[in-house]
């Protein structure tokens, strides 16, 4: 019998009908950037940025327009080892002209994050890889078909250099019009406007001559300079034209445990010192670590015996805008230390205002 519920039920409401036919045409402009032989996590990571699609749809939209679409070999394993330097795996697949290359790395802070292996500044969202997570990699030619064998071995060789191996490599693979490309970004050149230059007066003869002249004046102020537009900063420039490609994770910073033991005082002030960082900035997350492990709960850092004199506690930042982080360390390691109780002041339920 057929379902009483349609597949276009999301469709009966305007703002369902809206939001799909905004994703389709974002999808209808990736196959042409990507048959136009633009990366798809490059194009991919752009949207994201600009808002144009949401993190969440990456990985079926890869799998529809590579997969499906243009064909595109696929390969999904978990990372049994780990490869020390990322960015060494940007240097060798950089040299694969034959094959594009797309990753999907399934982060465990920071959710699925799609990038090209052959760029080293998309490689460096991975903060770093763990052991048992997963990778799908895509390996194709843009709107070319490619030989199946070869876009499978190049899938394997990409899994076994971010396992830390050194793949044996097919001499197909390293020749082809697939080579790597800067993504391309608007740039728009703020231009400062030009200023007339006004024309100094001619100086009278007797001047010229070293003498003063009768209709000369004794002493006439020079006519201050029009100041020209400033020219924006070469690290703004090169900002406004990096691809964003979303959500962002710092590295991890460490916050050495001062106090004889980290105990549940400092526990509750680190929970107000974070809570107080989450509220003035609420697209910002912060991540804490301890022995390797990620802790989602602050309170079990407070076993007897666990966390002593000595040991360092770290934590990252993930989101946009990443801001305030030295502050939020120098407040940390406060908590952390003997002088704790200064963020247990105020009533119970209160958020600071320490930021």
């Amino acid at each position: 019998m057929k379902s009483l519920v349609s597949q276009f039920e999301g469709l009966a409401e305007r703002e369902g009908f809206n939001a799909s036919v905004r994703h389709i045409k974002t999808v209808v402009s990736i196959v042409d950037r990507v048959a136009d032989k633009e990366n798809l996590a490059d194009v991919v990571g752009e949207l994201i940025g600009d808002k144009s699609l949401d993190k969440d749809d990456v990985r079926p939209v890869a799998s529809m327009v590579l997969g499906q679409k243009f064909g595109y070999a696929s390969l999904s394993s978990n990372l049994m080892a780990t490869a020390s330097d990322i960015g060494a795996i940007a240097d060798e697949t950089s040299k694969w002209n034959g094959v594009d290359l797309v990753v999907i790395y399934h982060h465990p802070d920071l959710g699925a994050l799609v990038v090209n292996p052959k760029s080293r500044a998309a490689l460096a969202q991975i903060d770093r890889l763990n052991r048992s997570e997963l990778l799908v990699v895509y390996a194709g030619r843009f709107a070319k078909e490619g030989e199946p064998k070869l876009l499978k071995s190049a899938c394997e060789a990409v899994v076994e250099l971010f396992s830390g191996g050194r793949p044996k490599l097919r001499p197909e693979l390293l020749k082809g019009d697939c080579a790597y490309k800067e993504p391309k970004t608007a740039k728009e050149e703020v231009k400062a406007p030009k200023v007339a230059k006004a024309k100094a007066p001619k100086a009278p003869a007797a001047a010229k001559r070293g003498r003063p002249s009768k209709d000369a004046p004794v002493a006439v102020a020079a006519p201050a300079a029009v100041p020209a537009a400033p020219e924006p900063p070469k690290a703004a420039v090169a900002a406004a034209q990096a691809v964003k490609p979303g959500a962002r994770m710092t590295p991890m910073y460490n916050v050495l445990v001062t106090n004889e033991l980290f105990h549940n005082g400092n526990v509750e002030a680190w929970k107000k010192i974070i809570t107080s960082y989450t509220t003035k900035h609420p697209g910002l997350q912060v991540l804490v670590y301890y022995d390797g492990e990620r802790i989602t709960d602050l309170n079990a850092l407070f076993k007897w015996g666990k966390v002593k004199h000595g040991s360092n506690i770290k934590f990252a930042i993930t989101g946009e805008d990443i801001c305030d982080v030295a502050k939020l360390q120098r407040y940390l390691a406060q908590g952390a230390s003997h002088l704790y109780e200064a963020f247990l002041k105020g009533p119970v339920n209160s958020v600071m205002a320490l930021f």
